[in-house]
């Protein structure tokens, strides 16, 4: 785990935005007399089910992502989060790889989903396309008040902007399809999206988070590479801005937690992994004044990110 550093660009427009206080600066002993400090935003955060009617392959349970889900929505539903968002990889395929089986996966598992009580939000996965393409995944999930033919958007939330971006593109720009032999390890965000990023940072006064199915820094695993190309340029752009909190992966089923530049980077377990819901993984993240806290359940840890 990286060393914290906080540019003082960041901890003044943070201050700005009423995220630092005063208390910021006492020592850890005065908050543990401070038991009315509330969260300022809750929201339910998980990732990669891969949901389809196939057998177990590996770690990977794909029917049980069915009650997984069911599981967090009920707990989501009963904790009152302000929103939930699913990292990617949402749904899988079957080893036919049909249209109409994989539309099937989707729809059964967006069912469950959709029993969320308030806002839910997706990002696109790579095997969100894999036998179906991205604008037949969009066009069969919801994300609220965002229009359907949009993969990446952004949306603000009780004094907070959240940015959702998608690297399933090829490097010239063209949407990958798995099933046309696009390569999973070859993540990229084009240019297009790149301009509305900086845009949209430019045009937002509020503290920022980022959610990404592919990881925003380097991340090598048994020799394969599952971050974004050219990630060192949207690290700079987020820093630059001076807004950027914290950005959320999937992708890599995988819990790790570094800190570049005073910008956390986080991801997640992937819910299909492991059989039972006592092998389900899911979280609730709150931020407050100070810092942003993961509340783990099942098989995902605390954490404590502080500003």
């Amino acid at each position: 785990m990286n060393g914290k550093v906080v540019d003082n660009s960041r901890r003044k427009f943070l201050k700005n935005s009423g995220l630092v206080t005063l208390s910021t600066f006492l020592p850890l002993s005065i908050y543990a007399c401070q038991p009315d400090k509330t969260s300022k935003i809750r929201f339910g955060l998980t990732t990669d089910s891969h949901y389809a009617d196939r057998e177990n392959s590996g770690t990977r349970c794909y029917r049980d992502s069915i009650a997984k889900m069911n599981e967090f929505v009920e707990v989501m539903n009963s904790e009152k989060v302000d929103f939930v968002a699913h990292l990617g990889d949402f749904k899988d395929e079957d080893l036919k790889q049909e249209e109409a089986d994989t539309l099937r996966y989707l729809e059964t598992l967006e069912n469950a989903y959709a029993k969320f009580d308030g806002p839910r939000f997706h990002c696109v996965g790579n095997h969100d396309v894999d036998s179906i393409r991205k604008e037949q995944f969009l066009s069969h999930i919801e994300n609220t008040g965002i229009d359907k033919s949009k993969s990446y958007y952004s949306f603000d939330k009780e004094g907070f902007h959240f940015v959702v971006l998608d690297a399933n593109y090829h490097a010239d720009g063209r949407d990958q399809f798995y099933k046309e032999g696009a390569d999973w390890q070859d993540a990229n965000i084009p240019e297009v999206e790149f301009n509305w990023l900086k845009q949209d940072l430019e045009e937002n006064d509020l503290p920022t988070i980022v959610f990404c199915h592919h990881p925003l820094y380097e991340f090598n695993k048994e020799g394969a590479k599952f971050h974004v190309n050219d990630y060192q340029r949207f690290q700079q752009l987020f820093e630059a801005s001076g807004k950027v909190l914290a950005v959320f992966h999937g992708h890599v089923h995988a819990e790790e937690h570094t800190q570049i530049n005073g910008i956390h980077y986080v991801t997640q377990l992937g819910m299909v992994d492991y059989q039972g819901l006592e092998n389900n993984s899911f979280a609730i993240v709150e931020i407050d004044d100070q810092a942003i806290h993961i509340k783990g359940y099942k098989r995902v840890s605390d954490l404590t990110l502080e500003f």
